[in-house]
């Protein structure tokens, strides 16, 4: 698939977001986070575009096409930071002529919540979302998911790679070993080890990239999934993000989806993740003007 750029966005993704203008449908934009590529929202994007949406999922700036190219070549995912990746998207949705339902997960769910802050989204859904400043809880299994990344301080300059233990640590924890094997081996690719650093520096730093504007009347309705299960981003770190959000005047709304871990959105429950997901889009996110 060609990597040749309309300013900041590739072939792909310009392809995709001139087809949405084209079909004069509703747009949602499907955000990923660390260790997936934008492929892993395929199955969400055919469940949106069947009830009548139309789609687009950018990935993150210079991600390879594919996961085997992604496997060829990890380094391109190294130096990633949040402002970066969110400038991107930024651009990405400027470019739609209908303002768009924006749909993240993990890192994605932040970039989201950065998003929504702007303005830039009619509706949001954060899954299982990483934390941005001012969400003060570490649960220890949070830590111990962000291990890998955090315990080496050169990782800030990395792409780094999760073992299959790590990544059944931090993702795949509610499944069985063969589903999770089957995830790792599908889907999973080396991550940027600076957002990371960023999130966890973020309350030490009122410079931090991981900021969101909370109060901004023009967010929209937000909703935030948790995974009851998610060692990644445990119901503590996703219901502190709620709390924060609350004060805006948006509706604002949290769920906890039960036996379900990070892995939420690509294993063999993704389904109920996105119904959940479009039942909110299809409740609050009343068709926009164009922008």
């Amino acid at each position: 698939m060609s990597t040749e750029h309309s300013g900041t966005l590739t072939a792909r993704e310009s392809a995709q977001i001139e087809e949405a203008n084209s079909s004069g449908r509703q747009p949602v934009a499907f955000v990923h986070g660390l260790w997936l590529l934008a492929s892993s929202w395929d199955r969400w994007r055919r469940l949106f575009e069947d009830a009548g949406y139309a789609t687009v999922a950018p990935g993150w700036p210079d991600d390879p096409d594919s996961v085997e190219a992604a496997r060829s070549d990890p380094d391109a995912f190294a130096h990633k930071m949040v402002q970066q990746v969110t400038d991107h998207y930024h651009d990405a949705i400027q470019r739609l002529t209908i303002k768009p339902a924006v749909v993240g997960h993990s890192f994605g769910g932040l970039i989201s919540q950065k998003l929504a802050g702007a303005g830039a989204s009619v509706t949001t859904v954060a899954i299982d979302p990483a934390p941005f400043r001012g969400v003060l809880p570490l649960p220890v299994s949070s830590l111990k998911s962000a291990s890998p990344v955090l315990a080496n301080p050169l990782n800030a300059r990395k792409a780094v790679a999760l073992t299959f233990e790590e990544f059944v640590y931090g993702w795949a924890n509610a499944l069985p070993e063969d589903e999770a094997r089957q995830l790792y081996d599908e889907y999973h690719v080396a991550a940027s080890g600076l957002p990371l650093f960023q999130a966890a520096g973020a309350n030490l730093n009122p410079f931090s990239e991981a900021k969101v504007d909370t109060k901004n009347p023009d967010r929209g309705p937000l909703l935030i999934v948790s995974g009851e299960k998610d060692n990644t981003v445990p119901w503590a770190i996703a219901h502190a993000s709620y709390k924060r959000q609350s004060r805006n005047p948006g509706v604002t709304e949290i769920t906890e989806l039960p036996d379900r871990g990070h892995s939420l959105t690509i294993d063999h429950g993704w389904q109920e993740v996105a119904e959940t997901a479009l039942r909110f889009i299809k409740d609050h996110g009343q068709r926009s003007e164009p922008v």
